[in-house]
C-alpha cells in the first residue's frame, strides 16, 4: 500500500480533489434547482433524483467538455508551435541535447497512428463524449424549464439554434485557453521550486523547456 501511494500519489490526491469539488457541486446545484422548482411550483428533487437530472448532467458534462478540449487542443499544437522562455514548450532545435535528438530519432521510427497519436485522440474522443452529454442534458433541461412555463418544448435542432447551449459552452471555453496561455507565458518569466512544471530556479528566462 505504502508503494502504491508512493507510485501514484498525485493522481490520487488530483482524483480526491475532484470528487470533493464534484460533491460540492451537486450539493450546491441541488439546492439552486429546488429554490428554481420551488419558484415555478413545481416538485422538489431528493438528493439521489438530482444525481440524475438533466440540470445536474449538463452542469457537469459543460465544464468537462472545456478540460478536455482544452487538454486535447494543447498536446496538438505543442507539437507544432513554440513559445521562447517557456516551460510548456518543446525547445527549439539549437536547444537540444543529445539526448533529445536521439529520442526524436526513436519516436520517428514507431509505426501505427494510434501508438503515435493516441494521447490526442483519447482526449478528443472524450471531449466529444463530453459536449454530446452536455447537449443532450442542456436539451432536456431547456426544455423542462420552457414547458414549466407553459411553451412548447423544441426539438434538438430547434434547441442548437438556441443560444444557450453555446453559451454554457463558450464561456468555458475561452476561460480554459486563458488559463493555458497565462501558464505558458508566466513560465517564461517565474519559477516554483520542485515543480516539473517550472524551468530550474537558476534558469534563465531565454531557456525553452523545463529540463
Amino acid at each position: 500500500m505504502k508503494r502504491f501511494w508512493h507510485d501514484n500519489a498525485l493522481t490520487i490526491v488530483l482524483m480526491l480533489l475532484f470528487l470533493l469539488f464534484w460533491t460540492a457541486q451537486a450539493l450546491s446545484g441541488w439546492a439552486v434547482h429546488n429554490q428554481e422548482l420551488q419558484d415555478t411550483h413545481q416538485h422538489l428533487l431528493t438528493f439521489g433524483a438530482y444525481l440524475r437530472s438533466a440540470h445536474f448532467w449538463s452542469a457537469t458534462a459543460e465544464n468537462w467538455e472545456s478540460e478536455f478540449l482544452q487538454m486535447a487542443a494543447f498536446v496538438v499544437l505543442t507539437v507544432y508551435l513554440r513559445q521562447r522562455g517557456s516551460a510548456e514548450s518543446k525547445p527549439y532545435p539549437e536547444e537540444e541535447t543529445q539526448e533529445d535528438r536521439e529520442q526524436e530519432k526513436r519516436d520517428s521510427q514507431v509505426k501505427g497512428f494510434w501508438r503515435r497519436n493516441s494521447l490526442s485522440l483519447v482526449l478528443f474522443a472524450l471531449f466529444g463524449a463530453s459536449m454530446l452529454t452536455h447537449l443532450l442534458n442542456s436539451w432536456k433541461d431547456y426544455n423542462l424549464a420552457e414547458m414549466a412555463q407553459g411553451k412548447t418544448a423544441e426539438t434538438l435542432g430547434q434547441f442548437l439554434h438556441e443560444p444557450e447551449f453555446w453559451f454554457e459552452s463558450f464561456q468555458n471555453w475561452q476561460s480554459e485557453f486563458l488559463a493555458v496561455a497565462t501558464i505558458v507565458a508566466l513560465t517564461i518569466f517565474l519559477r516554483q521550486i520542485g515543480s516539473s512544471q517550472s524551468k530550474g530556479l537558476t534558469e534563465p528566462n531565454r531557456k525553452t523547456g523545463d529540463a
